[in-house]
């Protein structure tokens, strides 16, 4: 089990899915230290109570520390890679030391018969491994246990410049930064998982200590968080397996499997997993595996917490590595204890797996009938060949599966946080850690709690969220942003207007103002859990242009009301404003900016519109979204009012502000007017759901969206020679679809036509995202490349296709150092045609994820197969997503 990225630190990939401990409080038990032969520390060695089904691990040096009523113990010591041993311990009245020094695992290997081209005996086990993984997973109904979550960080390295920055933020190097966690959580088939956190320590304000988002994820899935895992049903496409040996622990025979990819690099897994003989279960594993350049590792012991049931106990992961000259190691370990198991009643059968490799299947488990339920052929077979045992259970989750009531859920989580969580007293913790703290850790402790005192003293007198809403005007946030609050659900502000300066030929050099005045109103809806936000927000928008001397304006005025996921939208705008032809911006404003006073190259085509809209929206659930709106709109074309550049670029002059199209006929750039209606609808077919406290969160990626939109120009209400008429209807479909280890497709397709076109002008043809500039647009599948502006802008019948494939192994990424520095390699091809144009395609290759940042493409663009143009683009990452909310 591994977690994933944490938002705030990118460290709770790490985080195991079982968290917190809570002990009864004696004064007696055990304690002590596990080595190895050469004396050196057992870090997180499993300390297991076989008369309780209990245990714990010990630190990262070796130490353990358990509170035990008085009794007698059987007690097992256990760590990978060396050979267990059992001590009958006593407890009275004080606590029993004991140190234990476990010596080397010796491992045997079955005498086999050696014949040519024989496999290696670790093929069937992992085949009948494989083929119970999805039995282990089912065969518990339910299940409740207390986990403690420790996570330690320290930063061993930092860019020269920002060492001081850091030190003065209380961040220092080589310096251990701790949280820990405990809670109980409960489990429920299929995947509903409530966790109820009982306290929190933490260093600074990360308290993402939860393991509830993470405790579904198992060795027993086929993936576990993407990567996948060496029991899945597809296993032997990603790896090869041996035999190391196998050794007698406790009267079970474990056999010890070296598991070794077949194509090192991210999303597969280097190292050993141990299978129980017979039950084919895990007993414990050591693996590791990178991603985005980061080395993970993973390990855990697995004891039987019930008769043929082995469930984890112990859980240590250790990620690390470096970023833009910052480097360090977070460990994290997870100890689960008192468990509390219902077994499902209907998966309470032992039988016989036969690998049909190497075993010859008996004539009346061939001929088996299929026509049975499958849960009742599971019970009546005393064998199966491992093909039937797999079938079988997949098609008794099949029908689970179709008996539940909500069958898009695909997870439900839950946390509940005690009010007195965050209070717990030192005391508190030292009676309930299950391994002590070491010594960077309790320095790490007293030094955080002095800096907490500091900062108490600090806000002594004013809460922060009051001094927050009692906020006072500094002149900055007129460019950087910033909101004022004034109760009652009333607050005001301005957007980020540092990105509205710019430069443009049109305008000269331009400066731009958005601010907001918002109400809102808040209340809880009947489940206690769901908002009911009512709001009005009226937003102005200013611009002017120093070389045309000419302001523009327009105001936003919308009514908005939400229900947890549904709501609806309306409200109306208008003004005078400035606007690129293609109104979805296929260039930034300051992208064109640099190219015009640097290269003196103006892309960025402007047009004027005086306009009044009313416009209206819906979310119906997460699968139907409904939007129309009306507009009234007078539309000019404009000129360059600007010739100004940084450089003379040897006399070169802008080119008009008229969009560039082969044969564009100026009876299509002159002054009109139009009335609008636009009518659209999104569809999400298919919509998986995860229900976290409540509420209910779509999954977007696992479903398609479905576009269909409406659009009529109509002479009514504006009247006259210059009038649109046309009307024009549009299908689109987008996705995004993973294959195999780190494959995903992407693609984006659309189609549309005008029909009774009479009167139509460039605004409002149809415009495709085009690119002149080295920087690459956000989104795999998001624009054309080499495509110009409005080359291909049309009026008539369309059909443009983006389709973009990322590798986990091509050409570059053959060689495994890439492939665990992260970087990806990808292919795109993208399509255009037009009813009156060639056809268009581009080809193109690209280098993913370089420094964890960045994207850099080279293709080249044709036009019914002859080279057209093409280049190297550079963007971001694919895998980053970066919303600009305003």
């Amino acid at each position: 089990m591994i977690g994933t990225l944490n938002r705030s630190c990118k460290t709770s990939i790490l985080f195991a899915l079982i968290g917190l401990v809570s002990f009864p409080l004696y004064g007696q038990g055990i304690k002590g230290f596990v080595s190895g032969e050469d004396g050196k520390p057992l870090a997180f060695a499993t300390v297991f109570a076989r008369n309780l089904n209990d245990g714990i691990p010990t630190n990262q040096n070796g130490y353990f520390e358990w509170k035990l009523p008085k009794g007698h113990y059987d007690v097992l010591f256990q760590h990978l890679g060396y050979t267990s041993q059992l001590k009958a311990i006593e407890v009275k009245d004080d606590w029993v030391e004991v140190n234990v020094v476990l010596e080397m695992q010796t491992y045997g290997l079955p005498e086999v018969e050696v014949k040519e081209g024989a496999e290696d005996p670790a093929l069937t086990v992992i085949r009948k491994a494989i083929a119970k993984a999805k039995y282990h997973k089912l065969q518990v109904e339910a299940y409740t246990m207390m986990v403690y979550i420790k996570g330690t960080g320290e930063l061993s390295d930092a860019p020269f410049f920002l060492k001081k920055k850091l030190a003065k933020e209380g961040v220092s190097l080589n310096e251990a930064y701790t949280s820990e966690s405990v809670s109980k959580v409960s489990f429920k088939q299929p995947n509903e998982i409530k966790e109820e956190v009982i306290s929190i320590r933490t260093s600074g304000d990360n308290n993402q200590t939860s393991p509830a988002p993470y405790i579904g994820a198992s060795f027993y899935d086929d993936k576990v968080n993407d990567i996948i895992s060496p029991l899945a049903k597809s296993a032997f496409a990603y790896y090869r397996f041996r035999l190391e040996g196998t050794f007698l622990e406790d009267e079970v025979l474990v056999n010890k499997i070296r598991v070794i990819p077949r194509s090192k690099g991210e999303k597969v897994f280097d190292g050993y997993i141990y299978i129980v003989e017979d039950l084919w279960s895990i007993h414990s594993l050591n693996l590791k595996t990178s991603l985005l350049g980061f080395d993970i590792k993973v390990r855990q012991q697995y004891a039987p917490i019930k008769e043929k049931v082995w469930m984890p106990i112990t859980h240590t992961y250790i990620f690390g590595g470096k970023f833009f000259g910052f480097e360090g190691e977070f460990q994290y370990l997870a100890s689960t204890r008192d468990y509390e198991l219902t077994l499902n009643p209907e998966l309470q059968f032992d039988t016989e797996i036969l690998d049909e490799k190497v075993t010859a299947i008996p004539e009346k488990v061939k001929t088996l009938a299929n026509k049975d339920a499958p849960l009742l052929q599971l019970e009546e077979a005393e064998q199966l060949s491992r093909k039937q045992f797999r079938k079988l259970i997949t098609a008794y989750e099949k029908e689970q599966v179709k008996a539940r009531e909500e069958q898009e859920i695909v997870s439900v989580r839950s946390q509940v946080i005690d009010s007195l969580a965050t209070q717990r007293s030192m005391a508190y913790w030292d009676s309930i850690r299950p391994t002590p703290l070491t010594k960077k850790e309790i320095l790490g402790y007293v030094r955080d709690d002095s800096l907490a005192l500091i900062d108490k003293a600090k806000n002594s007198e004013v809460d922060s969220i009051a001094q927050k809403a009692k906020r006072k005007f500094n002149p900055f946030d007129i460019f950087t942003g910033g909101r004022y609050n004034f109760g009652k659900g009333k607050s005001a502000g301005f957007y980020t207007n540092w990105t509205k300066m710019s430069f443009n030929t049109v305008e000269g050099f331009k400066l731009g103002f958005s601010g907001f005045y918002r109400k809102e109103e808040i209340t809880k809806m009947a489940d206690s859990v769901t908002n009911e936000v009512r709001s009005w927000n009226l937003k102005p928008e200013f611009r002017y242009g120093f070389a045309s001397k000419k302001a523009y304006m327009t105001f936003n005025f919308r009514r908005s009301v939400t229900k947890g996921r549904e709501g609806y939208s309306l409200g109306m705008d208008g003004g005078k404003f400035i606007y690129q032809y293609n109104d979805e911006g296929p260039i930034s404003e300051q992208v064109n900016a640099l190219y015009s006073l640097f290269f003196k190259e103006n892309y960025m085509k402007l047009y004027e519109k005086a306009f009044a809209r009313f416009f209206w929206a819906q979310r119906m659930g997460d699968q139907f979204t409904y939007r129309a709106s009306i507009s009234l709109e007078d539309r000019s074309p404009l000129t360059n009012h600007s010739n100004y550049s940084f450089f003379n670029n040897n006399g070169k002059a802008y080119r008009s502000n008229k969009p560039f199209q082969k044969d564009l006929n100026d009876q299509f750039l002159v002054s009109n007017k139009a009335t609008l209606l636009d009518l659209s609808v999104d569809w999400r077919p298919g919509l998986k759901y995860q229900v976290r406290n409540n509420r209910k969160i779509p999954l977007m990626a696992t479903a398609p969206l479905l576009m269909l939109s409406y659009k009529q120009a109509v002479p009514i209400i504006l009247k006259g020679a210059e009038v649109s008429k046309y009307q024009q209807v549009e299908f689109g479909i987008k996705h995004s679809i993973p294959f195999g280890v780190s494959g995903r497709l992407a693609f984006n397709l659309t189609a549309g036509e005008f029909f009774n076109a009479k009167k139509v002008y460039f605004m409002d043809f149809k415009h495709f995202g085009g690119n002149r500039t080295v920087f690459s647009n956000m989104g795999a599948a998001s624009n054309y490349r080499f495509l110009d502006y409005y080359t291909f802008s049309t009026m008539d019948r369309y059909f443009g296709g983006l389709v973009h494939y990322q590798f986990r192994k091509f050409i570059f990424t053959q060689l495994p150092g890439l492939r665990f520095s992260g970087i990806r390699e990808n292919l795109f091809f993208n399509y255009l045609k037009t009813k009156n144009s060639p056809h268009y395609w581009e080809l193109g290759y690209s280098l993913d994820n370089l420094f964890r940042l960045f994207r850099l493409e080279m293709g080249a663009g044709f036009e019914n197969g002859k080279y057209s143009s093409g280049g190297f683009r550079f963007g971001i990452a694919t895998f980053i997503s970066i919303n600009i909310d305003e």
